[in-house]
């Protein structure tokens, strides 16, 4: 029986391939395995995480640790080039666009070995991005690009990609989404820590915001971290705002003295089903995150995206996503048209629908001969 590694280097990464072995298990017709990197290690990752996603723990871990993201990938091309020496698999699968995704990939093509790129085409343009740079190398060299949204399939076209190559499929990451949407529905959320204040700020008439910040454009820059600032404790005045806060962008906001003001209440980093039990009951989301701006738009959740440039585009011609930007200004009108009524109306886009990796490896299995 054909054999695919499926690569993760992180928790969102774990996301994005749960759906996908979910319907390997389903095909029956290929063989996996899960290979983790240890780009990021989370002691959280332990059994109940795996078993919320409804999927088995890694078969291997790599153990790859931090560094440089020169060092980092450099750690993980070994570690998984001697993965592949052992036991060859039939192709390899990296979603996303970390150090993991672009250091497997590349180790895979000097084997010989096919590689499957989910998340393919997705651009901002934005050079300065480390994934930017990861995205475009691993389409550079890959064998079949499973795409989320048109932009990517229009990028992967002008980039002379061959049709047969390239597939439109939909989200995983939805596909997730919904999944762990339903299991929210069965799951007593009084324990999570965030439960008390979501029950005081969403009781009659009462609402409130939900804020996230981690790119290092926006939080490694004392002038942008003080602008945005500016704009959210303005934004806060009108609608509180709970913000589970990445460590480095708690500790640049001690570093540069941003003050939020008393209406914007810092948290820890959330698990993903509290999250989301967090986000999606929100007046409004805003963010910097890509994949925020994609699940906000799944589940119809306003949301202004603090960045000049997004590579998920979809979210903001069809979704509910807005991209404002770091100008102060504009941030406070596009937050005063939600609060307003004024919010803007989107869609769930094509395909976004909860069986994009159903799609995903019927094509594999094509592909491989594995029928």
């Amino acid at each position: 029986m054909k054999s695919v590694y499926l690569v993760a280097g992180a928790r969102p990464n774990f996301m994005k391939i749960a759906p996908i072995v979910r319907a390997m298990q389903a095909h029956g017709g290929m063989a996996f395995k899960i290979i983790h990197t240890g780009q990021h290690y989370d002691r959280a990752m332990n059994g109940i995480f795996f078993d919320e996603l409804g999927i088995p723990a890694p078969d291997l871990f790599m153990a790859a640790g931090g560094g440089s993201h020169a060092q980092q990938t450099a750690k993980i091309m070994v570690a998984f080039e001697e993965l592949c020496l052992a036991q060859r698999p039939a192709a390899v699968l990296v979603v996303g666009d970390v150090n993991s995704t672009l250091a497997c990939t590349i180790v895979a093509k000097k084997f010989a070995i096919p590689v499957a790129h989910v998340e393919a085409g997705l651009r901002s343009g934005d050079m300065t991005m480390p994934e930017e740079i990861n995205r475009r190398v691993t389409d550079s060299i890959s064998d079949w690009f499973f795409v989320t949204e048109p932009s990517g399939v229009a990028h992967l076209r002008r980039e002379g990609k061959p049709e047969s190559a390239i597939h439109y499929v939909g989200h995983v990451m939805v596909d997730n989404l919904l999944y762990q949407s339903k299991k929210l529905e069965q799951v007593d959320s009084s324990g999570f820590e965030t439960s008390a204040y979501k029950a005081v700020h969403s009781g009659e008439g009462a609402r409130y915001g939900v804020l996230t910040l981690h790119r290092p454009s926006n939080v490694d820059d004392a002038m942008t971290m003080a602008r945005l600032g500016a704009a959210l404790r303005q934004i806060a005045d009108r609608l509180p705002l709970i913000f589970p806060v990445h460590p480095r962008t708690r500790a640049n906001l001690r570093r540069f003295g941003v003050d939020l003001g008393p209406h914007i209440t810092l948290v820890g980093p959330l698990g993903y089903m509290e999250f989301l039990n967090l986000w999606k009951d929100a007046a409004l989301v805003l963010t910097d995150s890509g994949g925020l701006q994609e699940e906000t738009t799944a589940l119809g959740v306003a949301c202004i995206t603090l960045r000049d440039n997004t590579e998920r585009p979809v979210t903001v011609d069809e979704g509910s996503n807005v991209l404002a930007g770091t100008d102060p200004a504009t941030i406070l009108k596009q937050a005063l048209k939600v609060l307003g009524g004024e919010a803007k109306q989107g869609r769930r886009p094509q395909l976004w629908d909860g069986n994009a990796a159903v799609r995903i490896v019927e094509v594999l299995a094509a592909h491989l001969g594995a029928a």
